[in-house]
């Protein structure tokens, strides 16, 4: 079973993935792919926003308890979606 981070970094990727894909895709076509991929790439984001609601009640509470583990948690996501987006 995955942690909420790692199932989060998954949501990510995958949000990544679609966009870069959309992008790829609307350079100079119309139609029913360019659809079909706006679709995945907005449940894609929809997906990742619900987690990272869902994580941030969880955290709230445990960054009143623990704040340097919140710094540490924040600074690794910051880390992973900076190497994320640097993948260009």
């Amino acid at each position: 079973m995955q942690s909420p981070s790692e199932k989060l970094v998954q949501d990510l990727r995958a949000v990544i993935g679609d966009a870069e894909e959309l992008l790829e895709a609307t350079a100079g076509q119309s139609g029913e792919r360019i659809g079909d991929i706006r679709a995945r790439a907005e449940k894609s984001v929809r997906a990742a926003r619900e987690r990272l609601q869902a994580a941030a009640h969880d955290f709230n509470g445990s960054v009143h308890d623990s704040p340097w583990t919140a710094v540490g948690i924040a600074a690794g996501v910051g880390l992973v979606a900076g190497i994320l987006l640097a993948r260009k």
